[in-house]
């Protein structure tokens, strides 16, 4: 998933999308432990697809915050 894919999305499905990559990753590392794993490469992209997904998270979340301190009235931040 590319980032603009990601910024379309919604803060739940941002959520839903992280625990699956969880899951996901999970099963790959234990397929890679007991030497099944069928695509190498799959774990790679999906530690660049949860690192995305973090990302944009985060930038959210500071962006929320940036928000609410401009929102602020003048005297409340002195």
């Amino acid at each position: 998933m590319r980032a603009h894919e990601i910024r379309a999305l919604s803060d739940t499905e941002i959520a839903e999308a992280l625990d699956a990559a969880h899951i996901e990753m999970f099963n790959l590392r234990f397929q890679r432990s007991v030497g099944q794993l069928a695509d190498p490469n799959r774990l790679r992209s999906l530690r660049h697809e949860h690192a995305r997904l973090l990302t944009i998270r985060r930038e959210r979340e500071l962006w929320a915050a940036y928000e609410a301190s401009a929102a602020a009235p003048e005297s409340e931040q002195e």
